[in-house]
């Protein structure tokens, strides 16, 4: 079985050469990444996340994002789908059943409709106002989130403008896990960042909190 950490990192291209980032999130201690690329190109994208395997802990998981093909070839740890990509269903039947699937939703109809669907996890938000997407859906807040959470039967990721400062809130609401960007790779450090995250993490929910995929 697999553990979801707490700490879901997101090593997000806009911020900075995705290879880096991952690299300086794994020396933190994060050992969930997720990479984004948004405009690179297939062979790019595909390049940079065979780097990050490189070097990858042997205990950590490297979510490829969007792109099922790039996860299948890659051999990465899983790939994260949105609304709008491939339906999760057929993008199961190409996963080896030691790859993870996780999923977007952006209101309670979707988290409800993903029930039926052969996922690991749900990401839910954005929980707050976020700068890294410009086609954001709108905001869910905490109530959203905690509904969500509620009617779940499989861990809830949130995302969106989570910070040190609202997490708290967030992991009260039922979240199994958040997905940070923003409060990670602003940072002049992000190694130091996310360490800073693992203890503040630790204090908050134990340092053992991880749920079972």
């Amino acid at each position: 079985m697999t553990s979801l950490p707490r700490l879901y990192a997101i090593a997000d291209a806009a911020f900075g050469d995705p290879v880096v980032l991952a690299r300086e999130l794994f020396v933190g201690g994060v050992r969930l990444v997720q990479i984004r690329n948004k405009n690179a190109s297939d062979r790019e994208f595909f390049n940079q996340v065979v780097a990050i395997l490189k070097f990858a802990p042997a205990d950590s998981r490297v979510i490829v994002n969007d792109r099922a093909d790039v996860a299948l070839l890659s051999g990465a740890g899983g790939v994260h789908l949105g609304q709008t990509d491939l339906p999760p269903q057929h993008i199961r039947k190409i996963l080896s059943a030691t790859q993870i699937l996780g999923y977007s939703t952006h209101n309670s109809r979707q988290a409800l409709d993903s029930e039926r669907l052969p996922l690991n996890y749900i990401a839910a938000g954005p929980v707050f106002p976020t700068s890294t997407k410009s086609d954001a859906d709108p905001v869910i807040g905490l109530n959203g989130l905690r509904e969500i959470c509620s009617r779940a039967s499989r861990p809830v990721v949130a995302i969106g403008g989570i910070t040190m400062q609202n997490a708290r809130d967030v992991f009260a609401c039922g979240a199994a896990s958040v997905a940070v960007i923003s409060d990670l790779l602003n940072s002049d450090d992000v190694a130091r960042r996310t360490r800073e995250w693992l203890r503040y993490n630790s204090e908050v929910c134990g340092p053992h909190s991880t749920f079972t995929l």
